[in-house]
């Protein structure tokens, strides 16, 4: 009785959605998918277990393994002491949200299903693309059909030791961010109705969410939950860096050793990128130019200017900024414009091109940038040079001393994380064209 009276409740709320969604999804109309009972939910998790495949197996456990209690070590640079880089501990959950591999395995199909969005074309993957470093390989990340975005993509993989995510730390969790991306008008630009409805067409959703979450119909507040959980097992423990700061004195070669020395002391990037994530989550102005396509292409400028309106910008520097005012609409402070938070650089190998707009293409070309003191190539700098951080100075770099940076930069990173796509589940109508038909009346 209690199932039949949830069913009603549904029809009459979402009759009109789902009429839409017959036609829009080009289904044809067959009987209904009951909402699952208490006694087949024992056997719907046994096969959902089955389901988790060894990657995701090996990425949760490989997440979740403690270690080994470490004394906390500083580095005096300048006569001041930064925190010591560190190797990653297990990933931090919430209490609200822990890891189970059935949340695991749904938080998957959702990153890769463009129903989590507007028109279906934008799931979290269509800008953090696991084949290159679960980011997007151009300068500023696909935007919306019909948009583009107007910053860099950054990568998923190790997001979950982040405090502040985005390049203005506007999200503080992964569910957020990911409710933050897929909602976002040049992003996802989904509604949570329609998306709701949607996966309420998926059988094997429905069922999913109810055994993971209760849910008698999928909630799009849980389908975020999922995602987090599933980006959650994106971490990478295992680099040279890591095994290095973990006794394998082995770890490192020379050239690295070197490199770590130079990372440091003469090259100072202990200064800002320090401790476990290699990143104190701070927000400088390190001199980065804007990007030339706001000046030659209509649509990024377009897109940068709704987006400094979107966040409360004022008339004049709606239509005078030249460059992103970054972190300044957080608090609209002056000395605020033209800074970005730290971002880690681990798994930086694979997420070229670099900074907040993609202007620097290569490692090679972000150690020559610090050494000019926070200048182009061409000789630019950030539209806000009142704000240019004092850290960043002329290094004085040698060829010889360049290439043993990089060579330690590239102890951050160990093997591309590989997934196998999944397969997305099919529709299926909850309710027949009889029983449409009669909700109307």
């Amino acid at each position: 009785m209690t199932n039949l009276i949830e069913r009603k409740k549904i029809l009459s709320i979402t009759a009109p959605v789902i009429t839409i969604l017959l036609t829009a999804c080009n289904t044809s109309v067959i009987a209904a998918a009951p909402a699952p009972t208490k006694s087949n939910l024992v056997n719907v998790q046994q096969k959902s277990t089955k389901k988790i495949d060894k990657q995701l197996q090996n990425l949760i456990v490989k997440a979740q393994q403690p270690l080994k209690k470490l004394i906390n070590k500083t580095v005096l640079l300048k006569g001041k002491r930064y925190s010591a880089l560190k190797p990653l501990g297990p990933v931090p959950v919430p209490s609200d949200n822990p890891i189970t591999a059935e949340k695991v395995a749904l938080g998957k199909n959702l990153f890769f299903d463009g129903r989590l969005g507007g028109d279906t074309s934008t799931p979290c993957s269509a800008c953090h693309i696991a084949e290159t470093g679960w980011d997007f390989p151009n300068d500023i990340s696909m935007g919306y059909p019909g948009t583009t975005h107007w910053r860099n993509s950054q990568t998923i993989v190790n997001s979950a030791y982040y405090g502040k995510l985005f390049w203005a730390g506007s999200s503080k969790s992964l569910e957020s961010q990911a409710k933050g991306a897929a909602k976002g008008a040049v992003a996802g630009n989904g509604e949570s109705d329609l998306m709701e409805a949607r996966l309420a067409l998926v059988p094997e959703y429905v069922t999913a969410f109810n055994n993971i979450f209760g849910d008698t119909w999928p909630k799009v507040g849980n389908a975020w939950k999922a995602i987090a959980t599933f980006e959650r097992t994106l971490v990478q423990r295992d680099t040279p860096i890591d095994k290095y700061l973990l006794g394998d004195k082995n770890a490192l070669t020379t050239e690295q050793l070197k490199g770590k020395a130079l990372f440091e002391g003469k090259a100072q990037c202990i200064a800002c990128h320090n401790g476990a994530m290699v990143s104190d989550e701070s927000f400088y102005n390190i001199g980065v130019p804007s990007n030339k396509r706001w000046e030659t292409e209509s649509l990024p400028q377009i897109t940068f200017r709704y987006e400094m309106y979107g966040k409360g910008s004022n008339e004049k520097l709606y239509r005078n900024a030249k460059a992103d005012p970054g972190v300044y609409f957080r608090g609209k402070l002056a000395e605020m414009k033209g800074k970005f938070r730290t971002p880690s650089l681990r798994y930086t190998k694979y997420t070229a091109p670099y900074m907040h707009n993609g202007t620097i293409k290569t490692l090679a070309d972000v150690v020559d940038f610090y050494d000019r003191g926070g200048v182009a190539k061409d000789g630019r700098t950030t539209g806000y040079p009142q704000n240019k951080s004092k850290l960043i100075k002329p290094l004085g770099l040698t060829k010889q001393e360049k290439k043993q940076l990089l060579a330690f930069l590239d102890a951050f990173s160990a093997e591309r994380i590989a997934l196998t796509r999944p397969t997305l589940p099919a529709y299926k109508p909850l309710f027949s064209e009889k029983e449409l038909l009669e909700a109307k009346k």
